[in-house]
């Protein structure tokens, strides 16, 4: 596909609670700006409005109609690998699917979450030290990152989730990557970050339907570094009282644009201008806050 060829592309995203996601537009003026047409709608499953009422349903459609593909987001990233007739082998190491493509009859799910990540951690904590950190959350989106931070040398991951099964199963496949002796499951959060370099929320605590925070403030130290990937709102409750206890943090903003920038490439065959999406994306939080936002880190 050229950058100047005139087929719609049809795109979308599924989860619960995504009517404040910012994905459409991301995706919707970098098609424009590299003379695409392409549409990105959301399947709310929250929302009593959608026609579709389960993940399956979505699929079901989106495929029908011809769509290129959908992103799938909280709660369905593990969720979905039943619906898929094959894995991308990221897709397949992480048992995680956040991308799904729509070619020759064919489900195929991909993972871009984990170089999301791994892009906004590089460029906003670049010297972090990194020989111990502690998790907050084992789902979908919290395998690609414990895959990120231990791809970018995290000498121990300590992982918190309420469901003991979940955060088995987040050890047993990092385990199986990286070695059993690099993560761990977590019993006593005030210990794990006593001793850790930083904190990452990889929960929905934080989102605007989930408020609050999945650490006290108390336990933030300002020789912790502290990032979240929830985005929506930009600055979260976890942020905020790292930044008051003068910790480095690190927003959701760069991830999201990162693993779309990826999810586009995928879509449409062409290649994104990655830091185009991110300018774009912070004009647009800038707009939402009436006031200056400095980036992926503060």
């Amino acid at each position: 596909m050229s950058a100047t060829s005139q087929q719609l592309i049809r795109t979308g995203l599924v989860g619960d609670g995504i009517q404040g996601s910012r994905s459409p537009a991301l995706h919707e003026e970098e098609a424009a700006a590299l003379g695409l047409q392409l549409t990105y709608v959301r399947f709310d499953l929250a929302d009593p409005a959608t026609p579709q009422r389960s993940l399956e349903e979505v699929l079901d459609y989106a495929q029908g109609a011809g769509f290129a593909g959908v992103n799938v987001t909280y709660p369905y990233k593990q969720q979905v690998i039943a619906l898929l007739d094959e894995l991308s082998p990221q897709a397949e190491r992480l048992g995680a699917v956040n991308t799904v493509i729509f070619k020759d009859g064919r489900r195929t799910g991909h993972n871009t979450d984990w170089f999301g990540f791994r892009e906004n951690f590089r460029r906003g904590l670049p010297e972090a030290p990194r020989e111990r950190v502690a998790q907050l959350g084992a789902g979908g989106a919290g395998l690609a990152v414990g895959y990120a931070l231990l791809e970018e040398g995290v000498g121990q991951l300590v992982v918190f989730d309420l469901d003991r099964a979940r955060a088995q199963a987040f050890v047993e496949t990092l385990g199986r990557l990286f070695g059993p002796e690099r993560v761990a499951i977590g019993s006593d959060l005030a210990g794990a970050l006593g001793a850790a370099n930083g904190v990452v929320n990889c929960t929905p605590i934080g989102m605007t339907r989930h408020p609050g925070s999945p650490a006290p403030a108390e336990l933030l130290t300002p020789r912790l570094w502290v990032a979240d990937i929830v985005y929506v709102p930009f600055e979260t409750e976890l942020l905020r009282s790292a930044r008051a206890a003068g910790c480095r943090t690190l927003d959701g903003g760069g991830m999201v644009v990162f693993q779309a920038a990826e999810a586009f490439r995928l879509f449409t065959g062409v290649t994104p201008d990655a830091e185009r999406m991110r300018a774009r994306f912070l004009d647009s939080i800038r707009d939402d806050l009436g006031t200056s936002a400095t980036g992926d880190a503060a």
